[in-house]
């Protein structure tokens, strides 16, 4: 049976985490190992659980509880279950903006760039991303379009804010991730390297030399300034996406998916 919990005020510290801690503090860069993050969203819930992430405690309407989230629940008998009227509820910021049940989650170990690089052929790295709707489409479109891992710069937004977490409809969990802070271990996995730019000297996304490459990396930038020139330089090849009506460039999310497709790796 749920360990439910029935709270009568916003006020009552077990909210502290779904409600007046930052992100900052969520993380608990300071240590890590007690650093949690938010899932909102059956879905995206489960999809944690069946990645070995571990709950904290769950926040929701009570409607939910004998409702979509009994499944949950009743795989997990023992995390709190904290729960009030709407009305109540309704005062947390954000909280009309989501799916009705929130789930604060243990933050995985990072794991280490080489890991998840080891049997990966198609891998996205992320330079200074710090849109986290952008951070989570970018997940989605990797994990449904053939990247093997995502890398980030340390300079990305952290893929376990809320939002990312949200809009990647939970494939942060599914896909493998690392922050990349040696920019020639790419090279040294055998990975070729194309920086997604305009440049004088790019070639069009689709040219054969890119396809038939055994293992690539996708190098996209920060939305607005792109990529480094510096980092631009480092890579193998400069690739843009060829459009038309005038259009000189799209959204990092919107580039990332087109991308993904194309330089998918391809069984011959």
């Amino acid at each position: 049976m749920a360990n439910i919990q029935v709270l009568s005020s916003l006020d009552a510290p077990e909210l502290d985490v779904y409600a007046r801690l930052t992100q900052a503090q969520l993380r608990n860069r300071l240590e890590p190992e007690k650093g949690v993050f938010i899932a909102e969203s059956p879905k995206v819930i489960q999809t944690a659980l069946d990645a070995g992430l571990s709950p904290v405690s769950f926040l929701m309407e009570q409607r939910h509880i004998g409702g979509d989230a009994a499944p949950l629940l009743a795989r997990l008998p023992d995390i709190p279950v904290y729960t009030a009227d709407r009305d109540i509820l309704a005062g947390l910021t954000g909280y009309t903006l989501t799916r009705g049940v929130l789930c604060a989650m243990r933050r995985p170990a990072l794991r280490a760039p080489a890991d998840v690089l080891k049997d990966a052929r198609r891998v996205a790295v992320l330079e200074g991303v710090v849109d986290a709707t952008n951070i989570g489409a970018i997940f989605r479109s990797a994990a449904a379009l053939g990247m093997d891992a995502v890398l980030l710069t340390s300079t990305c937004c952290d893929p376990l804010t809320r939002r990312a977490v949200r809009v990647s409809m939970g494939t942060v969990f599914q896909i493998p991730w690392a922050v990349l802070d040696d920019w020639s271990l790419l090279h040294r996995a055998g990975f070729s390297t194309c920086a997604m730019a305009l440049r004088d000297d790019s070639i069009a996304l689709g040219d054969s030399r890119l396809s038939d490459l055994p293992k690539l990396a996708i190098v996209l930038g920060a939305e607005g300034d792109g990529l480094a020139a510096s980092t631009i330089a480092a890579c193998d090849y400069t690739v843009r996406i060829p459009m038309g009506h005038g259009v000189d460039s799209l959204n990092v999310a919107a580039a990332s998916a087109v991308a993904f497709w194309e330089l998918r790796f391809r069984k011959t």
